[in-house]
């Protein structure tokens, strides 16, 4: 039997191993999904909302023993306290404006017609989830899935392997039925088989442009919908007339935190030339302070990459950008903990251009490059100068200016004076290499949805 193996990334070993689904064992997990899916569509709307919620609560309860398992799993450290707020924020918005957004919109109710655009459920929505922020990224969909009426069958990456799991058992602790909520683990061939086979009417995945295109392919021809969350290189932009402590504070942290995992962290800084050598100071400062170690001691602010290959990657884009003329700000001897494994120094890079790896290939580690720049113009080609579009971050004391520069911008989201931020209430997307699709807000309601039109004649 096929196992998939979570290697912790805090001491290399095996932390949980799990059976392999078969392909007619994994059929039959959709075929109850898709069963059951039709009976819970039938439930009120305000049921449903209630059991999800329910579920959410359930999660929360679970925070205690979640937060050092994530920390074995993926190498968060302890003292941030896990998910649960951004998890409820996201949930409980969802559930909030469920109503309005799945509500039928009636275009004529005359003595001679009835003309109404409605919304249902797409059916089995199927939810690849990612390492990096197991509960966040997973709630994004699954809640407004569920609440929507369709049934969610979720596969979680083999590094959370125990975080699907625990959504799974939340999920039925607040009386979703077993059936509708379903986390199944799965190789990438049977993955690969069931979304060819059009066994959902939905499938959501957050991960690597690799992953996205192998699940294109397999959805190629099937007219399956897909929502792809994929790479990101998110820059940030520090005006002549930005808040400088508030830029460095903010921008750092939203490069190195989660030992820079995050779908939206900072990859690349541009500084207006006037601002650039006392940014780069404090910024320098600032990655001194941290302390990189075993994420389960409360003072590590900093621990392991969630695998060595990962730590490898950035470590290989640093070694060339050095080799090409860009200076490393951090002696990594101020942080014995890095090991040449997964447990990896911060990175400032300084002299930098975009003929070097690390300023335009995705990173998701804790490596930043900062470059001077003359004004907006520069900032927004250089911003523009990537393959992906997920947010940009635009450090100014000027909204009108933000708004200007940010219509020039290539991505999804427009974030002022903040970064490595989702608001619920704004539609979460990318464009280019980032991927396709909506999440949350009333737009990602829609794509878990489909329409169905009423022209009723009366006689």
């Amino acid at each position: 039997m096929s196992t998939i193996k979570l290697i912790s990334p805090v001491d290399g070993s095996v932390h949980a191993e799990r059976a392999v689904l078969s392909l007619g064992d994994a059929r039959h997990c959709v075929g109850r999904a898709r069963m059951a899916q039709k009976e819970w569509a039938t439930r009120p709307l305000q049921e449903r909302i209630d059991l999800v919620m329910a579920g959410i609560a359930a999660l929360e309860g679970m925070n205690a023993q979640i937060v050092p398992e994530l920390a074995w799993q993926m190498g968060r450290p302890v003292r941030y306290g896990g998910e649960m707020g951004g998890v409820r924020e996201r949930a409980a918005y969802m559930a909030q404006i469920a109503a309005d957004a799945l509500a039928d919109e009636v275009i004529e109710d005359s003595d001679t017609l009835a003309r109404v655009l409605a919304r249902e459920p797409q059916g089995v929505v199927f939810v690849i989830a990612p390492w990096n922020y197991p509960f966040l990224t997973a709630v994004n969909t699954v809640v407004p899935a569920l609440i929507a009426g369709n049934a969610v069958v979720l596969k979680h990456a083999s590094q959370t392997l125990l975080a699907g799991e625990r959504l799974a058992q939340a999920m039925h602790a607040g009386g979703v039925p077993q059936d509708v909520f379903q986390n199944v683990v799965l190789d990438h061939a049977t993955t690969e088989a069931l979304i060819g086979e059009r066994a959902f009417g939905f499938v959501n995945f957050t991960g690597s442009v690799g992953g996205g295109q192998a699940i294109e392919r397999a959805a190629a021809g099937g007219f399956t919908g897909l929502g792809l969350e994929l790479g990101g290189k998110d820059p940030g932009y520090v005006r002549e007339d930005a808040d400088l402590d508030a830029a460095v504070d903010g921008l750092m942290d939203g490069a190195m935190f989660n030992s820079g995992q995050c779908c939206c962290g900072i990859e690349r800084i541009y500084v207006h030339e006037s601002l650039y050598e006392a940014f780069v100071a404090k910024a320098v400062a600032w990655v001194k302070g941290q302390k990189l170690g075993n994420p389960l001691e409360q003072d590590t602010t900093m621990g392991p990459m969630a695998h060595v290959r990962f730590a490898a990657t950035v470590r290989s884009q640093i070694e060339d950008a050095v080799a090409a003329g860009a200076r490393a700000l951090i002696d990594p001897a101020l942080f014995p903990a890095d090991d040449g494994g997964a447990y990896l120094a911060p990175q400032i890079l300084v002299d930098v251009d975009h003929s070097m790896r690390v300023m335009v290939e995705e990173s998701f580690g804790p490596v930043v490059g900062i470059m001077p720049v003359q004004g907006d113009a520069q900032a927004v080609a250089l911003m523009n100068d990537s393959p992906y579009g997920l947010t940009a971050s635009i450090w100014t004391r000027d909204m009108q200016a933000a708004r200007a520069i940010g219509a020039q911008l290539e991505c999804g989201t427009i974030l002022m004076n903040r970064c490595d931020y989702l608001d619920p209430a704004l539609c979460w997307s990318g464009c280019k290499d980032t991927g396709r699709g909506a999440a949350l807000s009333k737009l990602g309601y829609l794509a878990l949805t489909r329409s169905k039109s009423y022209h009723l004649k009366k006689v």
